[in-house]
Parts: structure tokens; sequence; C-alpha cells
């Protein structure tokens, strides 16, 4: 194969109506099938399988960073990718190579090719492959530990094939409501089946209806489960105001725990955790302390992301950290302070100018909508005009992010991305800004790159402009923001 070759080979598989088909349609069995024609490469790894509504991809890269910083050779599978296919497989924070690719979609095409002979199963789909390519690749290159995001929902996502060291659900909200279910139980349920017998869970998943149906599912599965809960305490004042990390005073001054946490009444410290019983002999213990002391103060952890919910992804990813260390795997406070404080995770509110200030991000449902505008809000205030460059997939409930936007932008490019045929047309956006916010000013756009040429030329100094409403959307403008 040559690359052009294996990269049409992989996406000739694309199936997007498989987004339209129901939970109980997407079973397991082609892909275990798939698999064991390569050997079962999944279960010759230790990994961490991530699920959660939002957040899980800055939950992956928080822990593929802080086991860096430790000095372990780390494999990431996220989905999907911002610009480059080749993102969504990683070892050290380098994605696989043309040649890597290609070596590896030989092993995957002739397997992929017995399985149409044989008919037995519909043909693997794009992700399917993107999978086990991905399982494969770290097998070849020998990663210590792999971390490995759900790419939808959990019970039948193509990654759920694994036995992971620890299970994650970083939280619930409404998302893929026509494959995964119209309520937040029936989403739970759906995400909490990466749940695995015996297997530590570690949970953020706050409303009680979820938490609920996680617990259900951990005593099913006699899995201890961690719940990462909110500190009830005032929030403090955060020193990432304006957007910036240094607030000019020394590092013994500064705060021990990130600013967001202290925002978001998130603890993002060694032992935030607390236990649940799971199940009649579950190896849980008594609670956790809330924190863990060394001298004083208690030991906490800054980021390099803003964020009320990156600090809630963090205190997930430290706890799942502490279940890591005890399997035994060496993992110092020093690594985990420096692989949150260093990691780099595109796109998710990421101030790419300033002055005018210019914000890239792919807020695409609900949640990842909400925060966005907290984020903003608390970390970027700007006295000048908020505009917002906009698309979205046509599977997302649109009336409900823009209903959301609308409150805290002051104008509106409404666009479309040219690399996913999912993507709402302009015109359409309009109709539904206009029945949601009558004289809300907007204006459509042929292209993303117009949009952002019209929202760029008529920015001041002192505006905000901010990109988001899909991955697809900022994968396509980010080469020409940063390049």
């Amino acid at each position: 194969m040559t690359y052009d070759e294996a990269i049409s080979f992989w996406y000739s598989r694309i199936n997007y109506e498989v987004r339209s088909a129901r939970p109980a349609d997407l079973k397991l069995e082609r892909m275990r099938a798939l698999l064991r024609r390569l050997g079962d490469p999944q279960d010759r790894l230790r990994l961490v399988h991530v699920t959660g509504t939002k957040g899980k991809g800055s939950t992956c890269a928080m822990l593929a960073a802080i086991l860096r910083a430790m000095g372990y050779r780390v494999g990431l599978f996220t989905s999907p990718h911002l610009t480059h296919v080749e993102e969504r497989v990683q070892v050290n924070g380098v994605p696989i190579s043309h040649a890597e690719l290609v070596a590896r979609m030989e092993e995957v095409a002739p397997a992929v090719h017995t399985m149409e002979e044989e008919t037995t199963f519909p043909p693997p789909t794009f992700f399917e492959i993107g999978t086990a390519l991905g399982f494969l690749h770290f097998v070849r290159r020998r990663v210590d530990i792999a971390i490995i995001e759900v790419g939808l929902g959990g019970r039948f996502d193509s990654t759920n094939v694994c036995r992971p060291l620890v299970s994650v659900i970083t939280n619930i909200g409404f998302d893929h409501t026509a494959q995964l279910g119209h309520t937040l139980e029936a989403i739970a349920y759906q995400k909490a089946g990466i749940i695995k017998p015996r297997v530590p869970v570690v949970s953020g998943v706050t409303q009680d209806g979820p938490r609920e149906v996680v617990h259900q599912v951990a005593e099913e599965m006699n899995a201890p489960l961690w719940e990462v809960r909110k500190e009830e305490r005032p929030p403090q004042p955060s020193p990432w105001r304006d957007g910036e990390k240094d607030t000019g005073v020394s590092d013994s001054e500064k705060p021990s725990f990130s600013p967001s946490l202290q925002g978001g009444g998130w603890g993002v410290g060694l032992g935030n955790a607390h236990p649940v019983a799971s199940a009649p002999g579950s190896p849980v213990s008594s609670p956790l302390s809330a924190r863990r002391h060394v001298g004083s103060p208690a030991v906490g952890f800054r980021l390099a992301l803003p964020g009320a919910h990156q600090v809630a992804n963090a205190a997930v990813a430290v706890t799942v950290i502490e279940r890591l260390r005890e399997t035994g795997m060496p993992i110092s406070d020093v690594a985990i302070a420096r692989g949150l404080a260093d990691m780099q995770w595109p796109a998710r509110v990421e101030r790419v100018s300033e002055h005018p200030t210019v914000i890239l991000d792919t807020a695409h449902n609900v949640p990842s909508a909400e925060s966005l505008v907290h984020t903003l809000r608390e970390c970027f205030p700007v006295s000048g005009r908020k505009s917002v460059v906009f698309a979205v997939s046509s599977d997302k409930p649109v009336a409900d992010i823009l209903r959301i936007l609308t409150d805290y932008f002051d104008y509106f490019h409404l666009t479309k991305y040219a690399n996913n045929p999912r993507c709402v047309p302009p015109e359409k956006l309009a109709a539904v800004l206009k029945h949601i916010a009558p004289g809300k000013p907007f204006s459509t756009h042929a292209t993303s790159l117009d949009a952002w040429h019209a929202a760029h030329a008529t920015a001041r100094d002192n505006d905000l402009v901010c990109i988001t409403g899909s991955v697809f959307l900022a994968g396509e403008l980010r080469p020409m923001l940063v390049g």
C-alpha cells in the first residue's frame, strides 16, 4: 500500500448513517471478530477506558500528559480529529506517521477483506477500523499504557472490547439522544456500559438520577466505584482573569489549587474522591480524606486549561492516577503537577490571539456550550463586542445550543464547514436564530473562511471573537489561525 491507498481504503468505509442506528443495532460481535483476526491486540495492553458526554477527550489528554511526565510510553486514542486523521492515534504526543499508518493498515486490510467475503457480518466501519488500527499500533510500539476514549456512548462503542485497569465516566449530559436515549438516566446506562466486572470505576457524574444508574451498574459488576464530588466551600477569585495563567505573583504566593478549582468548587488534590461501597465484598474501605496534606497547604495542582469544567475533568484524572498507583504503577506528585500544568489540548477554549481576543473551541452540545459561555465570562472578560463564528452538525440540538449562545454573544457569523456532509446550511441556522432570538444581528457566509474574515475584519482590540459549534469547524480553521 501507498499512503494514499491506505487512506482511501480507510475512508471508503465511512458510514455517516451509523449515527442514526438504534443502540440495540450497534453490537460488538463484528468488532471482536475483526480483532480476533489481528490476534486480539487489545488484550496485550494496559489501558484506561474513558467515556462521558463532554470532557472525556480533555481527561484523556490530562492522563496521557501525567503519565508521559512520569516517563511512561503512552498511547492515546481519541476522536474525532481536528485537522489530520493521524491525530487519533498518538504515542507520547506524536501522531502515527504516514509510514506507520501504512504498515498498520496493511495488517488490518486483509482481515477486513476476509470479513467482507465471509458476509457473516456487515463490513467493518471507519471507526471500527480506526479502533483496531489504534490497538495494533500501541502493541507494535510497545506502549506502557494506553488511554482509550470512547467514540459514542459506551455500551456498544467499538472500543468497549477491552478490559481496562480503570473505567472512567466523566459526566452525563444530553448528546446523541437518537442513539443513547432521551433521558439522562438512559444516557447514563449507555455510558456505564464500559464498567467491567471487578474493574475500578472513577465517576464524575453529579446528577442524582444518572449517579444512581452508575451505582447500580457498578454494583451488578461488583466493580469498586470512586466518585469525584464538588467541595462545599465559597468560590474564590480566579487568577485566570483576562485569560492569563500568570498573575504576576511568585510561585510560593500562588494558590495551591487551579484557578477554576477555586471558582468551580472542585478540589483537585490527592485523595479528593469518595469511594462508594458498590457491592458486597468490594475492595473499598472507609472514605478517603478530602485532601492529603503534606505540610501546609494541601497537595494541589494548577491547570494549563481554563474553566471550571476542566477542573472537574482534572479532579477525575487525578483520581484515576490514584487508582493506577494502586495497581503498582509508580506515579509521583511531581509528574501529576507537571502533566496538568504543561498539557496541550487544542481548540478547547484555546486563545489563539489577543487584541482582539480570539478563542477557538469545539462546543457541540448543550453542556459544552454552557461550559464555554461560563468560561468566557470568567476567564476572558472584554469590554467590547462579542461575536461568534458558528457552524454545527445536523444531529445536534441546534436550537438549544444557539439559545445558550445568544445570552452571551452580540453578533453571529453563521457558516458551514466543508469537511463533513452533516453540516447544517447557514440559511437554516439563520431561520432558527430568528425564531429563538428575534432581532439578534447575524450574517451568513458560504464558507468558514469567509465567516472568519468577516468576523476578524470588524473586530476591534477590545472585542472577542469565538469560533465554535463543531470539531469540524475548529479543524478547518485552526491551521489558518495558528499557522
